[in-house]
């Protein structure tokens, strides 16, 4: 439950997605408000499933999902929704040939975006992303990293109340992720703004709240300083115990989180 808003901009129960033969999504539920809030697993744990999700480019098999108080089971709700949040896929998909400015300005109009509003607006996303000096270049010119912001920036054009980011800082160099993770800070005082990563140590410095996921299900909820009193308690118990559970008390923490979710029930059979 997040505890960070009153209001609940996402609300999800039982929300189940398959993939074939396989359940990316087993019975998940959420309530998420303002803040920004990090979505960590492993690789195949449903992180990438949940998002597209969310940001209503896949529909689930089963379950409940409401955003911005709209019900997006409903397929004549989903465009209202669309219009008021921002997304950013893992595979971001681009037209080369566009300049930034120009790829941004052609996401604000699919958006809906008022025209007269549009040229500041890409201004501003592009200046938020670092790159201000570059929005007269051709995307296909720009660096993987430069790329990534350009996905940074056609998600946050609109100012949305709903941001949704599949791994955002990868290709970006330390320095840049330190810079977006204060960017996130920023956005998540008046959005709810949800970060699947991979990078423990950015959800510890942007989020206010960790959903962790594991084979589809929910492990672990709760704050970054939650999951890192989790990892302080493994550093106590000594070097052995704390061996293979990563560098510092976050990792430590989120491995910690997933060993116990993972552990086998104990059920005491009567005699």
């Amino acid at each position: 439950m997040s505890t960070t808003s009153a209001t609940h901009t996402i609300r999800v129960s039982g929300l189940r997605v398959r993939h074939r033969r396989t359940v990316a999504l087993d019975g998940v539920d959420l309530d998420l408000g303002l803040g920004v809030h990090g979505l960590l697993g492993p690789n195949g744990a449903g992180k990438t499933s949940l998002i597209r999700v969310l940001a209503t480019v896949a529909q689930p098999s089963a379950g409940r999902v409401e955003l911005l108080g709209e019900d997006v089971g409903e397929p004549s709700r989903r465009g209202t929704v669309r219009a008021r949040l921002g997304y950013l896929p893992q595979e971001f998909g681009y037209y080369p040939g566009f300049t930034v400015r120009e790829f941004v300005a052609y996401v604000a109009w699919l958006k809906d975006m008022p025209a007269a509003d549009t040229p500041a607006a890409v201004a501003r996303a592009v200046e938020r992303v670092g790159l201000g000096d570059r929005a007269d270049v051709k995307v296909k010119t720009l660096s993987g990293g430069m790329i990534r912001r350009v996905g940074i920036a056609q998600a946050i054009v609109n100012e949305p109340e709903l941001l949704l980011l599949d791994e955002p800082t990868a290709g970006l160099d330390p320095e840049q992720r330190v810079e977006f993770r204060a960017l996130l800070r920023e956005l998540g005082t008046r959005a709810t703004v949800v970060v699947s990563t991979h990078l423990v140590e950015d959800v510890a410095a942007a989020c206010t709240e960790v959903t962790l996921l594991d084979a589809g299900r929910v492990a672990y909820q709760g704050t970054p300083a939650s999951l890192t009193k989790l990892g302080e308690a493994t550093e106590t118990q000594g070097a052995e115990a704390a061996d293979g559970f990563g560098d510092n008390p976050v990792e430590r923490g989120y491995l910690a989180a997933l060993r116990a979710h993972r552990a086998p029930t104990t059920v005491e059979t009567a005699r």
